[in-house]
């Protein structure tokens, strides 16, 4: 044990006296194991992303939006070969997007898991003199479970919400607070558009980044109410239902040259029990709804987990790509602390040829040698931590990358750069040791 002590203190002694050298050695490690560094933060950060984004949408899911056709879409539709020019024949050409379509829906397709419809409309909701804009939407208890979302205080509807068309409904936690003002929301009534409901609970809050809600089309399910989909129906909105206002509205529509939407449900997600069944069951969702539209498409289906899929392939190919550029850097760097180390033999004959003279082995001036190697990737790696760590902050704040920065990597960059060390030091260790030492004792 002495002996390797003392060998590391002369290899110490080594890098000291030779510090420049020492340094410029260890550049090729400080700037290899910074990119693994940042490369694995940039991994891992991409990763954390993806999953965020999948608790976001929930894993197996396919996204059904309403469409209304512009007139020039709705004028180019034909049957028969006549075309479908006036909004009154465009509604009965489809019956938009319904209720009973996901019932029979449901019915048909072994694969569901839950299918969760909305009904959204934009309303001024009031309490006691507050009014706070925000968008109403009917659900089933279904929404919450596709959505990966909790009801934090209070409750989840009960069936026979559902069943008698309750005046209940459940907020989030922004619109509480907005609102309310700090005061309890439960039991309190609230008027939506024209009609009173009483609060029954309150979502956890749940934070989403702006970039998140544009990029996967979701709402932030804070600022929302949420009511039982045939109360919602019932009593503030169902564009199934024909009333005195809407021949009104239907006649100013056509002279206006616009279409009003005739869609009973805006949006649903639909949640597949099995990932492999995912994209098969979209196809079916699509000819299924045709059929029911009278082969108008007037609706549009998203597979956000394929999209998602699609962005994490890509993720990992610039993950090898930045991997084999570290890998490089790091090659470069042991050959750089190889080529050093030979020089720095040739340099230190004289030194070798005394150490053997008054009692050194060959295996104490490997050790020796050795050790500046590994010294010189250790200092070199620490450094590269360093640098790996601002470089993945710096990226994370310019380009708004998310990047994670693991105890693990930072373990594997120290192992890495010690391998290093160790492994293009043998070379220069072992020259060293077979150096005669009556010829290096006479070399100037």
């Amino acid at each position: 044990m002495s002996s390797w002590i003392l060998n590391f203190r002369l290899a110490l002694e080594g890098i000291i006296q030779n510090k420049l050298r020492s340094l410029l050695t260890a550049l090729g490690i400080i700037f290899g194991v910074g990119a693994v560094i940042a490369m694995l933060g940039i991994g891992s950060g991409a990763k954390q992303s993806i999953l965020d984004q999948l608790s976001l949408i929930g894993s197996n899911s396919i996204v059904i939006n309403a469409k209304v056709p512009t007139p020039q879409e709705a004028s180019s539709e034909t049957e028969g070969g006549e075309t479908v020019q006036d909004r009154s024949a465009l509604k009965g050409y489809t019956p938009g997007l319904s209720l009973s379509d996901f019932k029979a829906l449901k019915e048909v397709l072994p694969t569901t898991d839950r299918i969760s419809p909305e009904v959204v409309e934009e309303l001024d909701v009031i309490y006691n003199k507050t009014i706070q804009s925000a968008r109403c939407i009917g659900i089933t208890n279904d929404f919450f479970n596709v959505n990966n979302l909790e009801v934090g205080e209070g409750q989840y509807f009960h069936a026979t919400h559902f069943e008698t068309g309750s005046n209940v409904c459940i907020i989030g936690s922004a619109i509480a607070t907005k609102l309310f003002k700090g005061a309890n929301p439960l039991g309190k009534m609230i008027k939506c558009g024209n009609t009173w409901f009483k609060v029954v609970g309150i979502l956890k809050s749940r934070r989403i980044q702006k970039s998140k809600i544009e990029e996967l089309s979701i709402r932030d399910y804070n600022d929302d109410v949420y009511i039982p989909i045939q109360a919602f129906l019932l009593r503030v909105d169902n564009r199934k239902r024909i009333t005195a206002d809407d021949v009104i509205t239907s006649r100013q529509d056509d002279r206006n040259d616009e279409l009003q939407n005739y869609h009973q449900i805006d949006r649903a997600v639909v949640r597949i029990k099995e990932a492999q069944f995912v994209e098969p069951s979209a196809e079916f969702i699509s000819r299924f709804l045709r059929r029911r539209h009278n082969n108008k498409i007037d609706f549009e289906i998203e597979v956000p987990e394929l999209l998602i899929r699609q962005q994490q392939k890509t993720q990992e190919t610039l993950n090898f790509v930045l991997a084999v550029i570290a890998g490089i850097s790091l090659l470069v760097g042991g050959i750089g602390i190889m080529n050093i180390m030979l020089a720095s033999v040739l340099e230190r004959i004289k030194e070798i040829g005394l150490r053997r003279s008054i009692g050194a082995t060959k295996r104490d001036v490997i050790l020796q040698f050795l050790f500046e190697a590994v010294a010189i990737s250790l200092a070199g790696g620490i450094l590269g931590v360093l640098l790996g760590i601002v470089s993945a902050k710096l990226i994370a704040s310019s380009a708004e990358i998310p990047t994670v920065i693991t105890p693990w990597s930072i373990l594997l960059s120290f192992v890495v750069a010690a391998s290093i060390g160790l492994v293009f030091g043998i070379l220069p260790a072992q020259k060293a040791a077979e150096l005669d030492p009556i010829n290096a004792l006479r070399t100037e």
